[in-house]
């Protein structure tokens, strides 16, 4: 989302979220000043509310499937793509899945931040999934620090499968320490991303992650 949207964002939509949907916000003093890439628990389309609620008025993007809707809501979602400028990515092609990560990439070196929920899909339950290696991957091209995010009450306001979202101020947001794993990032410059070591560096920061957003939703 470009500085102009964020900042309308920030002046005409965050008051009325505060109001009828934020219950409480931990851990803003966290927030790094410069960019970062914010890591969060997904269980509802609510979260991009509550992920924007934290990057406003700041330059940021998302990185949205384009795989899933057809028809009129597909319309709109592309609609919503173009005002928001979210990354698309078609899950089920390879090359649509490299190009975002390059134009991800692309953002995050020219200063912006970038809203990735870590397990890459919402949950269907409510409960935290495994993580994939995209948060690892992006920050070892980069080294822009990951800001881990734990959202609470976004799933029991609008779950996967419900259409729309019932409005109660119950959602609670917490952000943690920024990570930045220089130790990793120092030893991953020299190997091969096809190499056991540069797996298993991106494993660890992956485990590291979703630990971190596991203990921000207790």
């Amino acid at each position: 989302m470009n500085r102009v949207c964020s900042w309308f964002c920030k002046i005409f939509f965050k008051p009325p979220v505060d109001k009828h949907l934020i219950k409480e916000v931990q851990g803003l003093e966290n927030v790094p000043v410069g960019n970062f890439i914010l890591a969060a628990n997904h269980q509802s389309h609510l979260d991009q509310i509550a992920t924007g609620y934290i990057c406003v008025p700041r330059k940021y993007h998302y990185i949205g499937q384009t795989d899933r809707y057809t028809g009129f809501p597909r319309m709109i979602m592309y609609f919503l793509y173009f005002f928001a400028d979210v990354i698309p990515v078609n899950r089920k092609d390879k090359k649509s899945r490299e190009r975002a990560v390059e134009k991800a990439i692309k953002v995050l070196k020219k200063g912006a931040c970038l809203v990735i929920y870590p397990e890459g899909t919402r949950s269907r339950t409510g409960q935290l999934q495994e993580g994939k290696f995209g948060v690892a991957k992006l920050f070892l091209k980069t080294g822009v620090p990951i800001l881990p995010l734990g959202i609470k009450g976004t799933f029991e306001l609008m779950p996967p499968g419900r259409a729309w979202p019932k409005f109660k101020k119950i959602i609670e947001l917490k952000a943690g320490k920024p990570l930045f794993f220089e130790k990793e990032f120092s030893e991953a410059k020299n190997l091969s991303e096809d190499s056991t070591e540069y797996q298993l560096i991106t494993q660890k920061i992956t485990d590291k992650v979703m630990e971190e957003i596991a203990n921000l939703i207790k």
